[in-house]
């Protein structure tokens, strides 16, 4: 039952991260810079500090009495993460929800998985234990899903033609947004070893008297700064290159303030993503380090209903649009087979 939670916390999570970049495209005026940073100043500087604040007694306890060692290298990771954002979000804006999501998200299932394992030691429990196997398998499963949904993408951007692909994807470019996809996949794995490396600030947050479902939000608090770090110097060297900074201050008014709102929300669901999964990850049990594979999973799930949604596929063939359906069931199934996995670890 405590498995079946977390997957619903990382379902969440999942939808949060694969909505986040859909109010941008209501946003009018302001350079694609403008509204990445905005909404990164919500996200990884306001939530963070907001939500630690409501989940814990004394988040400022906490971090005072946190190693420093550990606040470090979660801001280090935060950073290295921060670059992976950037570049996956550079990846969205070329290739569209759907591929972007698909293709950045693969990398970073694979890198964001296996690392903590190798950290935990627990690489040997996945091949020598029966649920460790389980796991195994619904991670095989995860990637070939996600496979599917790359290949149905890469399908459906050989049959449109630069204009019919313009009409979802204003500023299409294949070769630019694989290459930022596949880069930022990796080093958004980062984020798996921030957490990790943020154990002891969940213990000290335990210790605090923080109810254990929220034990890692103050982590969080280094991790996404460090990422907002990363992202405020790119943009601030992107705003000055494009002359863009006049953005902050458009007028008519009621734009300006139509932009801050629709920026606020977009970061309001990013943060939500790590919110959610840092709550659904104290859930999961022997192999918790699998949540990455459940998150990137569910991601990759929402983020091609939005591009169902949103009309990426709509001139795709039957063909197609069988490999997305099919590699969108895989994912299911392997959210089901990790959560398996990890309840029959449980119970041994």
């Amino acid at each position: 039952m405590e498995q079946l939670f977390g997957i619903i916390l990382h379902s969440i999570g999942g939808f949060s991260s694969a909505s986040f970049y859909v109010p941008s495209h209501k946003v009018k005026k302001w350079a694609w810079e403008t509204y990445w940073i905005t909404l990164g100043f919500v996200a990884w500087i306001i939530m963070p500090t907001i939500g630690g604040l409501f989940t814990t007694p004394d988040l400022l306890g906490i971090i005072r009495n946190s190693p420093l060692n550990s606040m470090l290298w979660s801001y280090v990771f935060g950073v290295l993460w921060g670059f992976g954002g950037l570049m996956c979000g550079l990846g969205l804006r070329y290739v569209g929800l759907s591929l972007g999501q698909s293709i950045s998200l693969g990398a970073c299932a694979i890198v964001g998985t296996l690392v903590p394992a190798i950290m935990d030691h627990k690489i040997d429990m996945l091949l020598w234990t029966t649920p460790g196997r389980v796991v195994l398998l619904g991670f095989l499963v995860c990637i070939a899903g996600i496979t599917c949904c790359g290949y149905a993408g890469l399908l459906k951007e050989r049959q449109l033609t630069d204009d019919q692909k313009k009409e979802s994807i204003k500023d299409f470019s294949l070769v630019k947004g694989l290459t930022l996809a596949i880069m930022g996949g990796i080093m958004s794995a980062c984020m798996a070893m921030a957490i990790k490396a943020g154990t002891p600030i969940a213990a000290e947050s335990l210790k605090a008297g923080t109810a254990k479902v929220f034990v890692n939000i103050p982590i969080f608090v280094f991790a996404l700064a460090g990422g907002f770090t990363t992202n405020f110097f790119s943009t601030m060297i992107l705003s000055v290159r494009n002359k863009s900074f006049g953005d902050y201050v458009i007028r008519p008014r009621s734009t300006l303030l139509f932009n801050y709102f629709l920026s606020a929300i977009s970061g309001l669901m990013w943060y939500g993503q790590f919110f959610f999964y840092g709550m659904g990850t104290t859930k999961m049990g022997e192999f918790d380090f699998a949540s990455w594979s459940i998150h990137m999973a569910s991601i990759i799930i929402f983020s091609n209903f939005w591009g169902l949604f949103l009309k990426e596929w709509k001139l795709v063939d039957r063909r197609t649009l069988m490999y997305l359906w099919i590699g969108i069931f895989m994912l299911i199934i392997s959210v089901v087979m990790i959560g398996i996995g990890n309840n029959l670890a449980g119970r041994a």
